[in-house]
């Protein structure tokens, strides 16, 4: 265990140089990576008395030694930070969750290129597209590829030298007509090349490009009297125009750009990159990821882009983000190098194709984050993640493991009814739901039906010594929420968690605040609680109407012994009339509603 003297000692004797720093815990081991383009301002920031962030904080609290790397510049520690953190995976660094290496497509560095899916990738000048973190959606691209075109399978080296010395021999591929015998010089080094072009036109999403040079292939075959040449071209063609059909259009211009959109909670992130090409969507891709640290979305994002792309990744002109990266500027120069031409980070703020491409990825990050916590909920096997962040962003004494939640509904004061859901350990509890015709109150008082269904609800689990609920929730505002406080207080239950959920702007009410809790709209405790509020909606909207039906349907029909509602509807509906159904054959009635029903009828027409 290192001395903290001996930091403060370090930290006197620090260089102005950028690089990496890493700082260790009491047991040696690398806790965090991070970069700096000066070292001693940067690693000097941690060390300071007024730190203003916990998470920073606690990460001081468990350094106990820190090494450095120097580097020559900025972008050079940048891409040194990202590898270390690979190689170290830091507890409080941004880190892939996922313990697998994700595929890519390579193109071989050979005369005659193969073309095939790895998860090795080797720096001898072949070429590289992915990464798949959907592997069905890259093995259909692979199908497509070898569909289309005649992409030799096998796996020998295949050069001028081993042509000429007859090393390979054709194989079956060759006579089903599914490779053109680059082996035994049947197609030149040239012709092959030129395939393997338009393959990487198709992989990159360039079909538009591709069916215009193919196109131009098919009319100078057709010139030269080649027409067998002209129709397999031409078959080609058919097959693009309808994969290239299938490719949703996204955008009006054609620029490449990715969008990336993150759902942090906790200390899972799910992240999905949606890839546009020409205008088309190629392709998604989602990564989860685990932080211990700061939970801004700057730097989250800049962990996501330096986790994402490298030099075997194809980097777009625009990247669509949600916050700007916090190294946006070093970063930009790094991917720049990589790709050698221009990137731009784009943060749409008005209402335009970028942002609705951006609410959708986010969307979709949305959807992954909820399948994290459904798996480690399924793995855990206990409480839901979600009530410990419910019991967090409310600051709750328990764990709100039973939920009961109140709506009011009317129609202009007339037929008012209430609502009670019940949710318990997150989930909805339909055997305890409840329904309340409002008795007390004439007219649309919500805040006074409100009053009469929380009495009449907690005065009967006084009366029967009933566990009161964890949480109790009411679909409203201020007013809602004070209305059922008051009756709480004269029924004398203290101490009893109660919260408001204003459906305008999806604001929490406390009792006592004045101002609205605030739970970021991404939290996976704001979603529950929209959900609860949403079935309590559901199931009082649905009492209302039943109520109302019942109301303003009426017939003689109804006043027979043993005839509802629904016989009287079924009877009406196949006799058009009430005369109808006087004058009619008893066996006819009978086909409707059935013997014993059809007899109650006649007793009565009779007297």
């Amino acid at each position: 265990m290192t001395d903290k003297n001996v930091i403060s000692d370090k930290l006197k004797n620090l260089p102005s140089d950028p690089g990496v720093y890493l700082f260790l815990n009491n047991s040696g081991k690398v806790i965090y990576v991070g970069k700096a383009k000066n070292i001693r301002n940067r690693v000097r920031s941690y060390f300071q008395k007024n730190i203003d962030s916990p998470k920073t904080r606690v990460l001081v609290s468990k350094v106990e030694d820190f090494q450095l790397i120097i580097t020559e510049s900025e972008v050079e520690a940048l891409v040194l930070e990202n590898n270390l953190i690979k190689e170290h995976q830091p507890r409080y660094n941004i880190n892939l969750k996922d313990d697998k290496s994700f595929p890519y497509i390579r193109v071989t560095n050979e005369p005659f290129p193969q073309i095939f899916s790895t998860r090795d990738l080797i720096r001898d000048g072949s070429r590289y597209f992915g990464p798949y973190t959907d592997v069905k959606n890259m093995k259909a691209s692979l199908r497509m590829i070898n569909k289309l075109f005649k992409i030799r399978s096998c796996k020998y080296y295949i050069d001028d030298e081993s042509i000429r010395l007859g090393k390979v021999k054709l194989c079956l591929d060759y006579h089903i007509k599914k490779c053109d015998g680059p082996c035994e010089g049947l197609i030149s080094q040239e012709q092959y090349g030129k395939m393997v072009e338009q393959v990487i036109k198709l992989i990159k999403g360039k079909t538009v490009d591709l069916l215009n040079e193919l196109k131009q292939d098919m009319q100078d075959a057709a010139k030269n009297l080649q027409f067998e040449k002209a129709a397999e071209l031409r078959d080609k063609i058919d097959q693009l125009e309808v994969y290239s059909n299938k490719q949703r259009v996204v955008t009006t211009d054609f620029i490449d750009r990715d969008v990336i959109g993150v759902a942090p909670e906790g200390k899972d992130i799910a992240c999905s990159i949606l890839n546009i090409r020409g205008g088309k969507l190629l392709g998604k891709k989602q990564f989860r990821l685990a932080y211990e640290g700061s939970d801004e979305l700057e730097t989250i994002y800049n962990a996501i882009i330096k986790h994402y792309y490298n030099e075997f990744t194809e980097i777009p002109k625009e990247i669509i983000l949600e916050e700007q990266p916090s190294d946006a500027e070093i970063i930009s120069e790094w991917l720049e190098s990589t790709a050698k031409h221009k990137v731009k980070f784009v943060v749409p703020k008005r209402k335009s194709d970028a942002l609705s491409l951006l609410n959708i990825c986010k969307q979709n990050a949305n959807l992954l984050l909820k399948e994290i916590q459904l798996q480690r909920m399924k793995k855990e096997g206990n409480v839901p993640h979600v009530l410990a962040s419910l019991k967090r962003d409310l600051r709750l004494k328990n764990l709100p493991r039973r939920i009961e939640c109140f709506d009011i509904s009317n129609l202009q004061g007339t037929d008012t009814v209430a609502s009670m859901v019940v949710f318990v350990d997150g989930k909805p509890k339909k055997s305890l739901y409840r329904k309340f015709i409002i008795k007390t109150v004439e007219g649309p008082d919500d805040f006074a039906s409100m009053q009469e269904v929380v009495e009449r609800r907690y005065s009967r689990l006084q009366n029967e010594n009933e566990a009161f609920p964890e949480l109790i929730m009411v679909d409203g505002g201020k007013g809602q929420l004070s209305s059922a406080v008051e009756i709480l207080n004269n029924l004398g239950v203290k101490n009893q968690e109660i919260i408001g959920l204003a459906k305008r702007l999806e604001e929490v009410y406390l009792p006592g605040n004045s101002e609205p809790n605030i739970i970021p709209r991404t939290s996976s405790s704001l979603k529950l609680l929209q959900h609860v509020r949403d079935e309590a909606h559901r199931f009082a909207i649905t009492f209302h109407r039943s109520r109302r039906d019942k109301r303003t349907f009426t017939t003689e029909l109804t006043n027979i012994e043993g005839i509802g509602t629904k016989i009287a509807e079924k009877l009406l509906t196949h006799f058009d009339s009430l005369q109808a159904i006087k004058d009619a054959n008893p066996v006819e009635i009978m086909k409707v509603v059935g013997e014993k029903k059809t007899k109650q009828i006649l007793e009565y027409f009779k007297k």
